[in-house]
């Protein structure tokens, strides 16, 4: 009886048994599946042109601010903001009665001192006919002469009185130095004005032309100067082509504009260098205070170009595929800048080497990996 249930037991374990083996067997042959085929290229050389881009701030080319000369209560506004105005025209006037007052104070003034002048003079001469009688001493006569003199200054200072009075009264009502725009007010009617007030009236801008203000870093700046033509600074900046200036809104300024000024020393704090770019401004289209990006292109000879969409970014570095020995392997690798649809390789691949062009998005490095034919990579 017990030898009839250990036969009874392997009939049922048999099977068992034999879709274990079937089942390992399925496994050996997956995990012993033929590599992958993947199109492959060579690294290749070439020229290219980098376009490089750098945050500006925009200014007119004169930003005049407007300041009072005299102290008054503002009593008239000509303008409003943000007006076009030309050079000399009155924007706001001072109350100018006390000046006016001034000046008669100072024409009245200058009657009397002539007339001081007058009586000066004839005592003058009668004492000096008298001298020639000899009626009266020299130093009479010299006294007379002195006398003289002190009256001619008091006229002198009398006329400058009425000058300087003139002066003031025309700075009452305050002009525009220059065409241009006007900005904010920051006074109102009433307000008193004073040279010595902390904050302008407003500030003018020309903008027929406008400045645009950008910074370099010091690697960029050394490679804008070798690829440059001058041996100084001036020349390269004179022979340095055209640079576009792109909009906050993205799009490009129809002007082209010039490098013009270069700062003379760099920033210690961000180790880069301000630099100046020139537009012409007719339309007006450009102000005082907008942004964009000053657009540089720079050429490239005999670089190593690298197909931007053969790459893969992981935790901001770029990474390519090639096979090393059967095996696909990971190389990181150093961008200079892009070129079109092109990565400008600075380091990490040489050219001549072969890479992986696709289908590495799921590919792990060490994976078993063969190039795919030339007649099956054109299909």
């Amino acid at each position: 009886m017990q030898r009839f249930l250990i036969q009874k037991s392997w009939i049922f374990l048999l099977p068992l048994l034999v879709l274990a083996g079937c089942k390992k067997n399925n496994q050996n042959q997956s995990n012993q599946q033929p590599p992958a085929e993947l199109p492959v290229e060579t690294v290749k050389q070439g020229d290219a042109t980098v376009a490089r881009e750098y945050a500006a701030s925009i200014e007119g080319v004169s930003n005049v601010e407007i300041r009072p000369q005299i102290t008054g209560y503002l009593s008239k506004i000509f303008v409003d903001e943000g007006d076009y105005v030309r050079a000399g025209q009155p924007l706001f006037k001072i109350e100018d009665q006390i000046f006016k007052e001034q000046l008669k104070s100072a024409q009245a003034a200058l009657i009397s001192a002539q007339a001081n002048l007058s009586t000066s003079k004839i005592d003058l001469e009668r004492k000096k006919e008298l001298f020639r009688n000899k009626m009266v001493s020299d130093i009479q006569v010299k006294e007379a002469e002195a006398a003289y003199n002190a009256a001619r200054g008091a006229v002198s200072q009398s006329v400058s009185a009425i000058e300087s009075a003139k002066i003031n009264l025309n700075f009452s009502v305050i002009k525009a130095p220059l065409s241009g725009y006007i900005g904010r007010f920051n006074y109102r009617l009433g307000s008193l004005l004073s040279p010595t007030n902390q904050d302008p009236l407003t500030l003018l801008s020309d903008i027929h032309q406008v400045y645009a203000y950008f910074s370099m870093s010091e690697n960029d700046f050394s490679n804008f100067q070798k690829q440059g033509t001058g041996s100084s600074i001036d020349e390269i900046l004179k022979n340095t082509a055209p640079v576009s200036l792109q909009l906050s809104s993205g799009e490009n300024y129809g002007e082209k504009g010039n490098i013009d000024a270069v700062e003379g020393q760099f920033n210690k704090t961000t180790g880069s260098i301000t630099m100046r770019a020139k537009f012409n401004n007719a339309n007006n289209l450009l102000r005082t205070g907008n942004t964009g990006k000053i657009i540089i292109e720079q050429y490239y000879s005999n670089v190593i170009l690298f197909p931007i969409a053969s790459t893969r970014t992981i935790q901001d570095k770029i990474f390519v595929y090639t096979i090393d020995k059967g095996k696909a392997a990971q190389l990181p690798i150093e961008v200079e800048g892009k070129s079109g649809n092109n990565y400008i390789v600075s380091g990490g691949i040489k050219a001549g080497q072969q890479y992986i062009t696709e289908g590495f998005d799921r590919l792990q490095p060490g994976a078993p990996v063969v190039a795919q034919k030339k007649a099956q990579q054109k299909k």
